[in-house]
């Protein structure tokens, strides 16, 4: 067997609400329509070329009960209103022969907005040291144009984040993940 890198991935989100831990975590792997798959959680290397996908166009390449590598951003609580978040931040050089990144960030308390934000951070960061290459968020991020300035090389970053609100209780579990897929024609 040949070991290739994914060559697709795409981004999914759910949340899920129940009394017992396991069946709220299940809930919202169903949200996010991942439920279905063996899951294997995997570090957050974006393989060089990598397509980013739409949900739908990625669940289409997916067979039920299939080993599916994700990077997974899980959080729960089953305290009233208490706000969490997971979210997954990417980062994506502007030269496909370079490896991207990919982050899990989870939190009590931040919105989506700020848990994103965060996220993106965080996977420019990475990708950023792991290139030799100074970072400094406040200064590398171009508001206007939406991007990352790291060295002079332009790096887009994108996040999803679910957030929710538990209910006294019951446990809530929110999950984001990146779906990595292996779609190569078989030999």
């Amino acid at each position: 067997m040949i070991n290739y890198p994914p060559n697709k991935l795409f981004l999914t989100k759910g949340v899920g609400v129940h009394r017992e831990r396991l069946v709220a975590f299940e809930e919202a792997l169903r949200h996010a329509g991942i439920a279905q798959f063996n899951i294997v959680r995997v570090s957050s290397i974006l393989p060089p070329g990598c397509q980013i996908i739409p949900r739908e166009e990625g669940q289409k390449l997916l067979k039920p009960g299939q080993i599916l590598f994700t990077v997974l951003s899980r959080h729960e609580t089953n305290e009233n209103h208490r706000l969490i978040a997971s979210s997954i931040g990417l980062s994506v050089p502007k030269d496909p022969a370079i490896c991207g990144y990919l982050s899990e960030h989870e939190s009590f308390g931040e919105d989506e907005t700020v848990a994103g934000d965060y996220a993106e951070d965080l996977a420019a960061s990475m990708l950023a040291t792991i290139q030799g290459l100074d970072y400094d968020a406040g200064a590398n991020w171009d508001e206007t144009r939406k991007l990352w300035r790291i060295s002079d090389k332009i790096v887009h970053s994108m996040n999803i984040t679910q957030t929710a609100i538990g209910q006294g209780g019951l446990w809530t579990v929110t999950v984001a993940a990146a779906v990595l897929i292996h779609d190569y024609p078989e030999k």
